[in-house]
């Protein structure tokens, strides 16, 4: 094993128990995820221990993770470590139970010398989800342990309070890990480096500088294998309450007092409490053309593969400004952005011809891509004579510093978060239940769906929502590439 970077992973040894682990997110991310963290260090040692209801064999199982490792592109088994990691794989199928389950687990903690620790991800459909977390509690596994929960939770407020009713009374609120990987970005930690250690933002981050605020994450990608998952969620349920507004909540929140988790979980838990309901007439839903026609799907559903919305904060600072927030299957491009529009100043002395306003306010940027950029936009003038403006930018990208390699995956990083108790990237009951209750509107009294053609922008009923404004993807200038400056 490699050395252990220190102050970044837990303190204590850990055995991983992965339920869903021959699924798609486990061979995507979360078995490469743990390969890199164990063999670049960042956990002292590691034992991981697949549960599904596929009965393999841990040979099988073994082999599985190893072609899903080498399927990674960033993840592969290129440094010849990997029978030493192979080692540390078991395997136990779902109709074993929870005797056999047990008997892993301690046959995994047998090779740890002193304390250690337990980490259960529960990577299994919504409707399993409380059958996974019943079988740790019959298997006696929920001392020293930790619990990651995936998406949804719950598709109400009462379906989500039910749900963490039935969590708490297995598991303490302080040990479950509700996860949103688009808060494991670097981008979205970086928000708050960018507004609370830098002077120069915070003092304008607010409603008097401030005009509008626009969270944009289209996706090429059709449903896969998901048909059955998406129409009992849709685009609102699946990706706004729980991916754009928790981007939201860190981009509108007040300062923390500190930067411990607690704090920053009450501040992003102070703007859902703000979080005015969300009115039907406040929102766009639609429908990539083609989708009832795709395999499992009802010929006549009509759930949403893409919205659109207005919210507001009722609050001191974000009082009057709109929040504009998209995301849909099947679009034109995949991107990833927070786009904070600032306000035009209140008179022109430039001349009607100057270019001025013409290309619509400043704007900060940032990509919410796993190495971080960002833009600010502004005007400024053209070379020559006369008074002729141009829209300008100044950008960054993780890409010109040399740290753009040690940028971890999104799961990669809230894993060891988990491991370490860190809850300062994942939403509590609170926050997620009052997310919930700001949507019943929307959700007892949705708007008809309207159809839009594949490789598209979504439906054009998105340009009045956002009126008098623009929305910024697609963008007009392309994010510079920093190999071709100076060419």
């Amino acid at each position: 094993m490699a050395k252990i970077a220190p102050g970044v992973g837990p303190r204590h040894p850990q055995v991983v128990v992965l339920f869903g682990a021959t699924g798609d997110l486990a061979r995507r991310k979360l078995l490469p995820g743990l390969w890199h963290l164990c063999n670049a260090g960042y956990i002292p040692d590691c034992r991981i221990i697949g549960v599904s209801l596929e009965d393999i064999g841990v040979e099988r199982f073994r082999s599985l993770t190893r072609e899903a490792v080498n399927a990674s592109s960033l993840r592969k088994d290129s440094d010849g470590e990997w029978n030493g990691f192979a080692e540390r794989l078991d395997y136990v199928p779902l109709s074993a139970g929870a005797a056999a389950l047990k008997a892993a687990v301690t046959a995994a903690e047998a090779h740890f010398d002193g304390e250690h620790r337990r980490l259960h991800y529960a990577s299994v459909p919504p409707n399993a989800a409380l059958s996974t977390v019943r079988l740790i509690a019959e298997a006696g596994l929920v001392e020293r342990s930790r619990i990651i929960m995936e998406k949804p939770f719950g598709t109400d407020v009462a379906s989500a309070k039910a749900l963490n009713a039935h969590l708490h009374e297995v598991f303490d609120e302080d040990q479950i890990f509700r996860i949103d990987h688009f808060l494991g970005k670097e981008p979205a930690q970086n928000i708050l480096a960018f507004r609370f250690a830098n002077g120069l933002f915070e003092p304008i981050w607010n409603r008097n500088f401030i005009d509008h605020v626009q969270i944009d994450v289209p996706e090429t990608l059709d449903l896969g294998r998901r048909a059955g998952f998406y129409e009992s969620t849709g685009a609102y349920r699946d990706m706004v309450v729980t991916h754009l507004f928790q981007i939201l909540a860190f981009m509108a929140m007040e300062p923390p007092a500190t930067l411990d988790p607690k704090s920053i979980s009450e501040e992003k838990n102070k703007v859902f409490r703000s979080l005015l309901p969300i009115e039907s007439t406040h929102v766009v839903r639609g429908q990539y053309a083609g989708y009832r026609a795709e395999p499992g799907v009802d010929p006549e559903s009509d759930v949403e593969t893409f919205v659109a919305l207005r919210c507001s904060i009722d609050n001191w600072r974000w009082a009057s400004v709109p929040f504009y927030l998209r995301t849909g299957k099947c679009m034109a491009d995949g991107q990833r952005i927070i786009s904070i529009a600032f306000r035009e100043p209140p008179k022109s002395m430039f001349p009607a011809n100057s270019g001025v306003g013409a290309k619509g306010p400043d704007h900060l940027t940032f990509d919410l891509a796993d190495a971080s950029k960002m833009s600010l936009s502004f005007y400024g003038k053209r070379p020559g004579p006369g008074m002729r403006l141009d829209k300008l930018s100044l950008q960054f990208a993780m890409h010109d510093t040399g740290y753009v390699g040690d940028v971890l995956e999104a799961y990669e990083r809230l894993i060891l978060d988990a491991m370490r108790g860190d809850h300062t990237l994942f939403t509590t009951a609170e926050g997620i239940e009052r997310v919930w209750e700001a949507s019943t509107p929307l959700l007892d009294d949705p708007p008809p769906v309207r159809m839009y053609p594949k490789g598209s922008w979504g439906p054009n009923a998105i340009h009045q929502l956002i009126v008098p404004h623009a929305w910024r993807l697609p963008f007009e200038r392309i994010w510079r590439d920093p190999n071709r400056l100076g060419e």
